[in-house]
């Protein structure tokens, strides 16, 4: 199918249930940049129909199944686009609406990666200010290519996959998002490890549902259980690897298993030396280290800084999956004022 504006045409291709809250915008960012917009309700109860419709999307409706390719996949089947760019309703177009408009030149014979900026809150610290976090996802498909998995599926494809420069702000991990899925995820997930428990990346993924709401034990177990199924702790493979190792060091620190952090920082640190995420949380992790055994403070102390100061001298780094935003530049900066602080300079 081709438009007048050039050989392939584009849709927005979306699920959605109850989402009257950021619909609306997360419509009228993409609408300028694709041909079509098709939202596919799966039991609304809200305003997000009208919404949708009033926004410009052409709306249809499923019965839900408990299965988000299947949701995804009935969605895809409504569209005869040549590239369905496949976006949440909590996920609000930042830039690179002309790239998707070059799509409308590009052969679909690849899938594309797009960058999600998800901010995330913390649970404790009410009021305080989100981190954003970066996730590289395939969202553009080629007509043809479905979803496979019941839960934070991916699309089934051997075609090459391409990073484009396109990023989404996603909010869905706030803890006000959360709570609102209450233990949807985890049930679908945990069930979806019952009928896959050699599949390493829903074990991660189990893992992080625990983790964003403070059961570190199971996350540990999660996070533990995807690393011994993926082998070799020197591969940077698969992509997502990188975030997985920044949980479990993140989850041993919360659950202060310091030692066994140390230790592991200690295995991981050959394979990641463009990452400024792994110095920072390393830098926590002695902190944290330093309170519970003061008297090894002469020597940890300077570790701490050379982590803070490694993490500026390799800056941002995005590229890498769960690379949260100023830890190579603003937060490093930060923790190094505060640790000149406590040392009274």
């Amino acid at each position: 199918m081709t438009t007048k504006q050039g050989r392939f045409k584009t849709a927005l291709v979306m699920i959605a249930r109850n989402e009257a809250r950021l619909i609306s915008a997360v419509l009228h960012s993409m609408k300028p940049w694709v041909d079509e917009m098709i939202v596919l309700d799966t039991g609304s109860t809200d305003d997000t129909v009208v919404l949708a419709q009033t926004a410009g999307a052409r709306v249809a409706h499923f019965t839900w199944v408990n299965d988000f390719s299947a949701a995804r996949n009935a969605a895809l089947e409504l569209s005869d686009a040549d590239w369905h760019i496949v976006v949440d309703a909590d996920e609000v177009l930042q830039h690179g609406g002309e790239q998707l408009l070059a799509l409308r030149d590009l052969q679909p014979d690849f899938v594309g990666r797009v960058e999600v900026c998800s901010a995330y809150g913390t649970n404790d610290t009410p009021g305080a200010a989100a981190q954003e976090a970066s996730s590289w996802l395939p969202r553009v498909l080629p007509r043809g290519v479905h979803f496979e998995g019941r839960i934070h599926e991916q699309p089934s494809s051997t075609l090459p996959k391409r990073n484009l420069p396109i990023r989404f702000k996603h909010d869905g991990y706030l803890p006000e998002q959360m709570r609102t899925k209450g233990d949807r995820n985890r049930q679908l997930l945990e069930l979806a490890v019952q009928q896959a428990p050699l599949n390493a990346y829903l074990h991660y993924q189990l893992g992080k549902d625990h983790e964003v709401h403070d059961r570190f034990e199971p996350a540990l177990q999660a996070y533990n259980q995807a690393l011994s199924l993926l082998g070799p702790e020197t591969s940077r493979e698969p992509s997502w690897r990188h975030d997985l190792m920044l949980r479990r060091l993140f989850t041993l620190k919360a659950l202060g298993h310091l030692s066994e952090a140390v230790q592991y920082a200690e295995t991981e640190m050959p394979t990641w030396p463009d990452s400024p995420d792994f110095y920072f949380v390393l830098g926590d992790v002695l902190l944290d280290f330093v309170v519970a055994h003061p008297e090894q403070a002469g020597h940890l102390v300077p570790m701490i800084r050379q982590a803070w100061e490694r993490c500026l001298e390799i800056g941002e780094n995005p590229s890498l999956e769960g690379a949260v935003h100023g830890r190579g530049s603003v937060l490093a900066r930060q923790n190094l004022s505060l640790l000149d602080q406590l040392l009274g300079r």
